[in-house]
């Protein structure tokens, strides 16, 4: 640092001058001139000298890159002009050759001569040839035996070029190419005029790389690098390595043409650098350095003075924002010595107490807001909190306002200590209370009210914890059934049926589905109700299961469990009520076909009657051979079978047994349903015609009660058309059984029946499912109402709906779908070419 910043900056350098300068520099306040000259003058002065001794090195610098480059194209153009020169020689020594083999002055011995000499003089020379004027090589010469005499086509192109040419024909120089040896070359011709007219050419090959090294002087590929190179920047020929970019070593380059006598080739000179880098001088570096530790120096004072300046702004936002974060809690805060002397409140303890910070700072005990008729009771308070034996949850104390009103508080006291860590006194909180009183008061009472709710419901409540499975809650319901264990809860929960009185451990402890899952997942999820079958207390409950937060932040699990016994036990009745009506419905449909099936009966016993009589009369006239004999016995069997069948079927129809569902065949159950239904549809002389898709899936039923509802349903559009005595043409029914797509996530199978006969009322069709509505004189009215419980109960739909013509109504259709047995693959039901035909039977 310079004597005499030193002598006019340290003085200055106390602790409170700094605060003052941190304060005017970096505060609100604008500093003075001379203080900005202190400061910024020695910084800008040691970076004003940096900058004119890097500019002055950085021009001589570039004065020195200047001289090099006009070096480098100096070696350049000296190259270009050598290199040019010596193809120039070239061209005259084959001009004056050329000519004088137009002279005759030599013949082909002279030629050979001449052209040793020349390839001896000049190496860069590697073959010379005397061609004829169709480009033939009359006389080759070679200075390496091995090459062969192959005429390039280049050759040929410039003799034509020559003799295309107006006026007297010139020498011709081809592009560079490569020889046979792998050498690049170009190709010099020039023709040979006897007596104005063309009679051949003189041509020579130069190699390019050695024309380069015989045509510079040794001292310039010293000092460079030269190198000929072709328009892509490609390297032909060149007398050393060339330097790539980033080399150190590297100098500048420099590029120019060669000309016509060497086309599309350029000489590139590129120089090395042996001058060393002037930034690299020590003498430089010692002044960067200095000023560089001068500027790191002046920065730290700098940095010193704002780091000062930004702990005493933090220290003064650190008040602020303690100050206004006293004033804006609703808290109140007092502050008292040792001996209860008030020292500070806060705004709120003003606004709570009605007094001000000039009313209350510097008081003793008694204090105004204290109630007179509890000053002693309060004393005794003051006197606790002075000894530090206040309770950690505060003391609860009515404190009266300067207007007389008064209001619950808690206070809660904490030491006050100070920067040596010595207690100085006493810091209190005060909280009005009234309003949370008030509140937890109705809390208390609402509880009351909810507890008495829940001891007299029927439902048994119960609440336990998931945690350590602990009895939280249970109403009078659960206590009465259950007692006061957590073993009903398991119970109710696991849905297992063990005796209720056994000990807790052999029970088990039920496994969660939703544990691991978040507390708030879990609390949302809501599980389906079931119900559960006690087999110690001879109950069936519905049980509904929730997992809770408790009160104390704990996952707890709810159950409400409704006896639901007595609605069990009618639901049994109820079922075993369906189940007799739905033989009794089977019964009275055979009774109603009674004389189809006698008739049916009659038709095959006759046969079989007949049959007996004339094997009997034949036999007695000895008019029977054998084979007559075993052909009217096949005969008779095949009736006797088909009696036989008919009473089967009938039989396992009317056949009481249990509901079991089971996968089924729709097409099987189809056919059971259309060979009872012919019976009666052959007496009434209708018609049936049945259309199966190809492929149906299986279905998930009872085959016995779903052949019950066709058979219904077929029956009943018989009986429509034949009371109705519709004309034959309208003696027609249509069973449909195809696969369905509908809105719920499984396939369907429907079935649709539909007849031609006059189709029902409005009323009809509102009450047709009502217990006992017939619109027979001798019906029960129970069929439609059975058909739909057994479909519904299946997880189905029956409709039903008339079929219009216009106006006129032309039908009735009943419609029902089934699930689809989602356990199997979907299997074909009909053959592989194509769907079933449709089935007719009539009565004969």
């Amino acid at each position: 640092m310079p004597p005499a910043l030193s002598r006019r900056w340290l003085p200055h350098l106390s602790l409170e001058a700094i605060k003052r300068w941190a304060r005017r520099w970096w505060g609100r306040q604008s500093p003075s001139r001379q203080d900005r000259y202190v400061i910024l003058g020695p910084l800008v002065s040691v970076l004003l000298f940096l900058t004119v001794i890097s500019a002055t090195f950085w021009f001589l610098r570039a004065e020195e890159l200047t001289h090099e480059e006009e070096a480098v194209a100096r070696a350049g153009e000296i190259a270009q002009q050598q290199v040019r020169l010596r193809l120039l020689d070239h061209q005259e020594q084959l001009i004056r050759l050329a000519r004088e083999i137009a002279t005759r002055d030599i013949g082909r011995g002279g030629f050979i001569e001449q052209a040793r000499t020349l390839t001896g003089d000049r190496p860069e020379i590697t073959l010379m040839q005397w061609l004829g004027p169709n480009g033939q090589v009359r006389l080759p010469f070679d200075p390496n035996p091995m090459v062969g005499e192959a005429q390039p086509e280049a050759t040929i192109e410039l003799l034509s070029a020559t003799r295309k040419l107006p006026g007297p024909a010139l020498p011709a120089h081809s592009p560079h190419y490569v020889d046979d040896e792998g050498r690049t070359v170009i190709r010099l011709v020039v023709p040979l005029l006897a007596r104005g007219e063309f009679s051949g050419a003189v041509a020579a090959e130069i190699d390019v790389e050695m024309l380069l090294r015989r045509s510079v002087a040794e001292d310039q590929t010293r000092r460079n690098t030269l190198s000929i190179i072709d328009m892509d920047g490609n390297v032909v020929a060149t007398t050393g390595a060339s330097l790539v970019a980033g080399n150190p070593r590297a100098g500048r380059l420099h590029e120019v043409p060669l000309g016509s006598m060497a086309p599309g080739l350029l000489l590139r000179t590129q120089g090395w650098r042996t001058s060393s880098n002037l930034i690299g001088n020590t003498l430089f570096w010692m002044v960067v350095g200095l000023s560089a530790l001068t500027v790191w120096m002046l920065l730290g004072s700098l940095q010193h003075l704002r780091r000062r300046n930004q702990m005493q702004a933090t220290l003064v936002q650190e008040t602020n924002f303690r100050r206004a974060m006293e004033n804006s809690i609703l808290t109140g805060m007092r502050a008292m010595d040792l001996e209860g002397r008030i020292t500070y409140v806060n705004r709120a303890f003003c606004e709570m107490t009605g007094y001000t910070q000039q009313d209350l700072i510097g008081l003793a005990p008694p204090y105004p807001y204290w109630l007179p008729d509890r000053i002693d009771e309060t004393m005794q308070f003051l006197q606790q909190e002075l000894m530090g034996r206040t309770p950690s949850g505060g003391i609860e104390v009515k404190v009266q306002r300067k207007d007389g009103e008064i209001f619950d508080a808690r206070m809660y006291v904490s030491p006050l200590v100070d920067h040596r860590g010595e207690q100085t006194g006493w810091m209190t909180s005060m909280t009005n209370i009234t309003e949370a009183k008030r509140v937890r008061d109705q809390l208390t009472a609402s509880h009351e009210r909810f507890t008495t709710v829940l001891e007299g419901l029927d439902a048994a409540v119960s609440v336990v914890s998931m945690r350590s499975g602990e009895l939280l809650f249970a109403n009078r319901s659960y206590r009465v059934w259950f007692g006061s264990s957590p073993r009903g809860h398991l119970l109710l929960s696991e849905g297992s049926a063990p005796d209720v009185h056994a000990p807790l451990h052999e029970i088990g402890d039920p496994e969660d589905p939703m544990s691991g899952l978040p507390a708030d997942s879990i609390t949302e999820a809501v599980t389906d109700p079931r119900e559960v079958a006690i087999e110690g207390l001879s109950k069936w409950f519905d049980v509904r299961l929730r997992y809770l937060q408790w009160t104390d932040g704990r996952l707890v699990q709810m159950i409400i469990a409704t006896d639901i016994t007595a609605r069990r036990r009618a639901e049994e009745a109820t079922a075993q009520q369906a189940e007799k009506a739905q033989v009794t419905s089977r019964l009275v449909t055979m009774g109603e076909m009674a004389s189809s099936v006698a008739h049916e009966l009659n038709q095959p016993l006759t046969a079989i009657n007949n049959y007996c009589n004339g094997m009997v009369n034949r036999v007695r006239e000895g008019a029977i051979g054998k084979d007559d004999l075993i052909a009217a016995l096949e005969k008779t069997a095949r009736q006797a079978e088909r009696a036989g069948q008919i009473i089967h079927r009938i039989r396992a129809f009317v056949k009481r047994s249990e509901p079991q569902r089971q996968s089924a065949d729709a097409r099987e159950i189809i056919d059971d349903a259309v060979e009872l239904a012919n019976i009666d549809l052959r007496r009434r002389k209708v018609q049936l015609n049945t259309y199966l898709a190809q492929r149906l899936p299986v279905l998930y039923c009872d085959p016995i009660l779903i052949e019950q509802v066709v058979l219904n349903l077929v029956k009943n559009a018989a009986e429509a058309i034949d009371l109705a005595e519709m004309p034959p043409a309208r003696r027609r029914i249509e069973l449909r059984v195809v696969p369905r797509l509908q809105d719920g996530p499984e396939p369907v199978v429907e079935f649709s029946i539909t007849d031609t006969g006059p189709g029902m009322s409005e009323e009809v069709l509102s009450r047709i499912y009502e217990a006992f509505f017939s619109t027979k004189r001798e019906g029960l009215g129970i069929g439609l109402s059975l058909c739909r419980s057994i479909i519904e109960s299946h997880r189905g739909r029956l409709t039903a709906e008339n079929l219009y013509n216009g106006g006129l109504v032309s039908g009735c259709r009943f419609v029902f779908t089934l699930p689809v047995d989602t356990t199997h693959r979907f299997e074909a039901a009909a053959d592989a070419d194509g769907p079933r035909r449709p089935e007719a039977s009539t009565s004969s």
